[in-house]
């Protein structure tokens, strides 16, 4: 499953960056009137209008490819098995080391100390 992630995580980001790219060089409403009068924007690769077509068309299949990866993300986060307790609590648990005693067995104090429920306590 984590496999799945990161492919459509990857698709996701290729996916944004080819729409930011494209809107980017998208003509705006005003820029047909400075291509009649001869700016050089209607010699294009793909002619008059084909440019205005082709940039709008493949700007809205990645948004549509974004849309669905953006689901797919949505969905694939929120079905991972949830944790009991919170993330707090599991630092907690990982940090604690148990350490040995230093009188080869005993504790600190001697037998006499050994029931006492206040170990940790320095003196």
């Amino acid at each position: 499953m984590n496999w799945l992630f990161s492919l459509v995580l990857t698709v996701h980001i290729l996916a944004a960056l080819g729409v930011i790219g494209l809107v980017l060089m998208q003509h705006g409403k005003g820029a047909d009137m400075g291509a009649a009068f001869g700016s050089g924007a209607s010699g294009s690769l793909f002619g008059a209008s084909g440019s205005a077509n082709f940039l709008s068309r493949t700007t809205a299949v990645l948004a549509a490819v974004f849309f669905v990866t953006s689901l797919s993300l949505a969905y694939v986060a929120s079905s991972k098995p949830k944790t009991a307790g919170s993330v707090m609590q599991d630092a907690v648990k990982s940090q604690t080391v148990p350490v040995p005693a230093a009188n080869g067995g005993e504790a600190p104090g001697g037998a006499a100390d050994a029931g006492s429920k206040a170990k940790d306590i320095p003196k």
